[in-house]
C-alpha cells in the first residue's frame, strides 16, 4: 500500500499538489453540472405549469399580477396599436431569408398601460425601403399570444443597443427586446413582459409569427457530471498507483546496480589477493 509520506516526499510533492488541484477542479465541475441540471429541471417545471394554465386575459384587474413569473403562459389582450412608436428587432432569419420582427405597442383597453407585441417577421427589404406601413392594423384589435420576459445582451457576444438619452431621437431598430430600455422612449408604461403573437394559421400572410414552444429537455448536464466525476476518480486512484510503480521500478534498478557494484568489489578483492600471493612467492 502506498504510504502518504511517499506522495508528499521531496520527489513527488509538487506533482501531488497539481494532481489534488486537478481532482478538486474536476469534482467542482461535476457539481456545477448537477447545479445546471437542477436549474434546467426547475425551468422545465415552471414552463410546463405556465403552458398548462388557461389563457390569461390582460385586462385592468390582471395587469398588476406577477407577469414576469408567468412567462410562457398564453394570454389575450384587446386594445389599439400605437403605430407611431412601432420598432423592429434586427437580424431575424426566416427560411434562410434575412428580415426583421415588427414590435408594436398595444394600448390596453381601459388599462392605462401598453404591452409590446411581437407581430412577426417581414423581409428586410420592406424595412429598409420604409414599407412597413403596409402591415399597419388600425382600430381596435384582439391579440392572442404567449408571454415572454424581457431580453438582455449576454455577457459574451452579441451587440449592445445604443439606448437613446433624454432629448435624443428614439431608436427604431433594436438587437434585443429589452423592455426597460425600450420603455425609456415611450410616453406610457410598458408591461414588464411582451407578447409573441400566435400564428394566424395562414403561412403566406405577413408578418409571419415565429412562435415555437420551448424544447423542454434536461440536456447533457447529467452525462457531463458523471464524466467529470469519473475523470476525478481515475486521476485520484491512478496517481498513487503510478507513483508506487515508479518507486518499485527505481528500487529494482537500484538493487541491480548495487548488486553489480558489490560483485565488482568482491572480484577486485580476489584479484588483489592473488596479486599479493604471486609477489610473496
Amino acid at each position: 500500500m502506498m504510504k502518504l509520506e511517499r506522495l508528499i516526499s521531496r520527489d513527488w510533492w509538487k506533482t501531488t499538489v497539481l494532481v489534488l488541484i486537478a481532482v478538486v477542479v474536476m469534482i467542482r465541475l461535476g457539481i456545477w453540472q448537477l447545479d445546471r441540471l437542477a436549474q434546467r429541471r426547475a425551468f422545465n417545471a415552471r414552463v410546463e405549469e405556465q403552458l398548462a394554465a388557461p389563457p390569461l386575459p390582460l385586462d385592468p384587474q390582471n395587469l398588476d399580477l406577477d407577469l414576469f413569473n408567468m412567462e410562457y403562459r398564453s394570454a389575450n389582450v384587446s386594445g389599439e396599436f400605437d403605430l407611431d412608436r412601432q420598432i423592429v428587432l434586427r437580424n431575424q432569419d426566416w427560411q434562410g431569408q434575412l428580415g426583421v420582427h415588427i414590435l408594436t405597442p398595444l394600448m390596453i383597453e381601459a388599462g392605462g398601460k401598453a404591452i409590446l407585441v411581437d407581430r412577426g417577421w417581414v423581409p428586410y427589404e420592406d424595412y429598409s425601403k420604409g414599407n412597413l406601413s403596409q402591415y399597419d392594423v388600425e382600430g381596435s384589435v384582439e391579440i392572442e399570444g404567449i408571454l415572454r420576459r424581457s431580453q438582455s445582451k449576454p455577457l459574451i457576444g452579441g451587440r449592445a443597443d445604443q439606448v437613446p438619452g433624454d432629448g435624443e431621437q428614439p431608436l427604431e431598430a433594436w438587437y434585443w427586446i429589452n423592455i426597460q430600455d425600450i420603455s425609456g422612449q415611450m410616453p406610457y408604461e410598458l408591461l414588464p413582459v411582451y407578447l409573441v403573437k400566435f400564428p394566424d394559421g395562414i403561412n403566406d400572410v405577413l408578418p409571419t409569427s415565429r412562435y415555437e414552444e420551448p424544447e423542454l429537455t434536461e440536456g447533457s448536464h447529467l452525462g457531463y457530471a458523471f464524466q467529470w466525476f469519473i475523470f476525478a476518480a481515475i486521476l485520484g486512484i491512478g496517481y498513487p498507483i503510478y507513483v508506487s510503480r515508479e518507486d518499485n521500478r527505481s528500487g529494482g534498478i537500484s538493487s541491480v546496480n548495487t548488486g553489480y557494484f558489490q560483485t565488482d568489489q568482491v572480484e577486485g578483492s580476489e584479484n588483489n589477493s592473488e596479486s599479493k600471493g604471486f609477489e610473496q612467492a
